[in-house]
């Protein structure tokens, strides 16, 4: 495995990509903008091997972006929850969707995040297309694909 630090770098640019730099740590995130908090959730739609989720989930942890949060006593169950550090990335996890929309060879928007209840979109300042507020996680649904809405914030 890759070291997390950046040797002789002093960048916050190095600091933030030794935090959420590698292939699997964003998409963890996204996620849990998803409302998707529980190990076997997430596992199942990332469909990533269980051994690096639980390494990223535990480096989340480490690092103050994710909340571990016991939602069941017997057995032993957890979830992971945004902290206040893991949503300030949100102005990162919608730019790089966006980018990622507006360099796709096919076209397609494989998600597309409204304004909740206005049905505006959410432009690249993260503003509502239709009323112009400027908008936060909780203020946003997620729809993928034509299909049914999810939230694009922590519960």
């Amino acid at each position: 495995m890759l070291p997390r630090a950046y040797e002789g770098q002093d960048c916050s640019i190095a600091g933030a990509l030794g935090v959420v730099g590698d292939r699997w740590t964003l998409l963890v995130l996204r996620e849990a903008f998803l409302r998707n908090h529980r190990f076997e959730d997430m596992q199942r739609r990332l469909g990533v091997a269980r051994n690096v989720l639980t390494d990223r989930l535990a480096r989340l942890v480490e690092d103050g972006l994710l909340e571990r949060v016991r939602y069941q006593e017997r057995p032993e169950r957890f979830e992971y929850r945004l902290t206040e550090k893991g949503l300030d990335l949100w102005p990162v996890i919608v730019a790089l969707m966006q980018w990622g929309d507006r360099h796709r060879d096919d076209g397609r928007r494989p998600m597309v995040l409204y304004h909740r209840g206005c049905e505006g979109e959410v432009d690249d300042r993260r503003m509502c297309t239709a009323c112009g507020a400027a908008l936060n996680p909780g203020d946003v649904e997620a729809v993928r694909d034509g299909a049914r809405r999810r939230a694009m914030a922590p519960a």
